[in-house]
């Protein structure tokens, strides 16, 4: 018997049950054709990939490359592939085709050539922002505070102002980010960042230092969660994380790059009578500019939208290519066709988004987890400097701490890969910085051996941090386009919120053994382990008490609930979190 399969008119939509769930509009369902498919003609699906591994370490399991790679969803039931339809107006709707099917060998060598076009260029954009963001740690390496008659609480305040425009900005960024699109909001970010940039180079005090700190903060607020969403339109949810990984994993790399760009520039000291962190910020704020104009070429809309100016008539991706991401990324997840990369989120959409409190234990998380390893980090090059080592040995000393932290963040992603235990693996991390702040506590650094204080403070800060695997954890758990964009701006709010925090816990009138302040970062960091626990804890007994109700329920049952609920998002009872 024939069989309905899916709408086959781009310009009509689809009247269903969960249409307000994907964003969708309503139509008269007499005036959509149909295209009507023998299910004998249905072509197979690929086998479903098992990503059970005993060690983290281990590769994947080994696949045939010519067996079809394309995986088993909604799509594949008549009922569900109309109710599933993207909504008539997105971008890439011309080759949404649940019928394609495509082999191993065409994904992986298309996932390869993603990366390349796509990834590659987030991650110079990345480090461009994050050489601008702390380069200004850099510059106190070499006398900037005493060059502008600034104290170390006004350095910490310059930290707050900065972290707290850069929290105000992040969600307001993301709303014009999905209005303009992230290919064209993102360059005009970078582009309008970078003059500020440069302007540091005619900083004369404490006004100048303050507003300057704010401006850079509110143009660059938003590009993290922007850049997020927008490496989302080409990969799927099991590649994104490790792609976020090492998009971190850039960014630590960048501040090695930084500390030997520091180096060098700073070595212009006195050069026609100008400080050196004077040139470094001209210097560091120009290539960043010559990254944001280049973001205009590496940044197509979508992956449908690669052709035209400035990346010629033939575009990127070929038409089977460009088939095969869009259905790929759909079957992995149907909300990705619930909204197109010009729509505003409306104040209703926004305000659902925020009132969603499965979404408040990660955004906990994210004010908190790394506010005892902050003010150590903030504090670095002055350590360094206090410790009596040079301006140029302070900035290539840096250099271990980050190599460390690079190492640490990738095989922590890898491990929280492998065990599924997203909270759990953040315990890793503050079971690490523990012992190295009760030792800062415990020695007195005045006195202690130099090498030995760099050692400790290396080895805490080389951390496994959590960040990349939080960041695709909110995303995940939002579950649809509309919370998935706001919850990762929140959580990158409540980051900055907890930068604000810890930027303040080390006083001038604490220093420099900063006693008080390292007690702090200890009571903060035993709260945050049992914080992790309660996360995890709570996330399972969700998931426990929608099993119990799903398992209760005959097929009908739930195939009635599919075709009638109300219930939007991870509300969902077919949707489980992940913790």
């Amino acid at each position: 018997m024939p069989t309905v399969l899916w709408s086959a008119n781009p310009t009509a939509s689809v009247p269903t049950a969960s249409a307000e769930d994907l964003g969708t509009s309503s139509g008269d369902d007499k005036k959509t054709p149909q295209v009507v498919v023998n299910p004998a003609d249905i072509p197979p699906l690929g086998v479903p990939i098992d990503t059970t591994r005993r060690y983290f370490w281990e590769k994947a399991k080994p696949v045939d490359l010519d067996a079809i790679a394309t995986q088993p969803s909604v799509y594949d039931d008549p009922a569900l592939a109309v109710k599933y339809r993207p909504r008539a107006d997105w971008e890439n709707i011309h080759r949404f085709d649940p019928l394609a099917r495509w082999t191993w060998r065409e994904e992986k060598a298309l996932v390869r050539k993603i990366d390349v076009r796509i990834f590659i260029f987030t991650c110079v954009a990345f480090m461009a922002l994050e050489i601008d963001r702390v380069n200004l740690g850099q510059a106190v390496s070499d006398n900037m505070l005493t060059d502008l008659g600034l104290t170390t609480n006004d350095y910490n305040l310059g930290n707050t102002v900065f972290l707290l425009s850069f929290m105000c900005a992040e969600l307001p960024s993301q709303l014009v980010s999905k209005w303009m699109g992230p290919d064209r909001w993102i360059p005009m970010q970078m582009v309008l960042w970078s003059v500020v940039a440069m302007c540091q180079y005619k900083l004369n005090g404490r006004t100048s230092f303050l507003v300057t700190r704010a401006l850079l903060a509110i143009l660059q607020g938003g590009f993290i969660p922007d850049m997020n969403l927008y490496l989302s339109y080409f990969y799927t949810s099991a590649e994104l994380p490790i792609r976020l990984s090492r998009w971190w994993a850039t960014m630590t790399f960048s501040i090695i790059l930084g500390a030997f760009l520091a180096f060098g520039i700073l070595h212009l000291d006195g050069h026609n009578g100008v400080e050196g962190w004077r040139y470094l910020f001209l210097i560091e704020g120009l290539i960043t500019l010559v990254v944001g104009v280049s973001a205009l070429y590496f940044m197509p809309p979508s992956p449908t939208q690669t052709s035209g100016f400035p990346r010629g008539k033939k575009g990127w991706f070929t038409e089977r290519e460009e088939t095969i991401i869009v259905n790929r990324a759909l079957r992995d997840d149907p909300s990705k066709g619930s909204m197109h990369n010009r729509q505003a989120i409306t104040p209703r959409l926004l305000y659902h988004a925020l009132r969603d409190y499965h979404m408040w234990p990660i955004y906990a998380i994210g004010l908190t987890f790394q506010m005892s390893m902050g003010p150590p980090t903030q504090y670095l090059t002055l350590s360094l400097k206090g410790l009596g080592f040079t301006t140029f040995q302070t900035n290539l000393l840096i250099i271990p701490t980050y190599v460390l932290s690079m190492i640490t963040l990738l095989l922590g992603t890898l491990f929280a890969g492998w065990s599924g235990r997203l909270a759990l693996n953040g315990l890793i991390g503050q079971f690490w910085a523990l012992p190295c702040l009760i030792a800062l506590y415990c020695i007195d650094t005045t006195t202690a051996n130099k090498w030995v204080v760099f050692a400790l403070v290396s080895i805490l800060l080389g951390y496994p941090s959590n960040h990349s695997v939080q960041v695709g954890w909110a995303s995940r758990n939002a579950n649809t386009v509309r919370t998935r964009t706001v919850s990762t701006a929140m959580y990158n709010m409540c980051c900055q919120a907890g930068g604000v925090i810890y930027s303040n816990i080390y006083r001038a009138d604490d220093a420099p053994r900063y006693r008080r302040g390292n007690r702090t970062l200890i009571g903060l960091n035993v709260g945050v382990i049992f914080l992790y626990v309660a996360v995890h804890f709570y996330y399972r007994w969700v998931n426990a008490r929608r099993d119990k109700i799903w398992n209760a329920w005959t097929p009908e049952e739930r195939e009635h609930y599919i075709n009638t609920t109300k219930d939007e998002g991870n509300k969902r009872l077919d949707f489980r979190f992940d913790y």
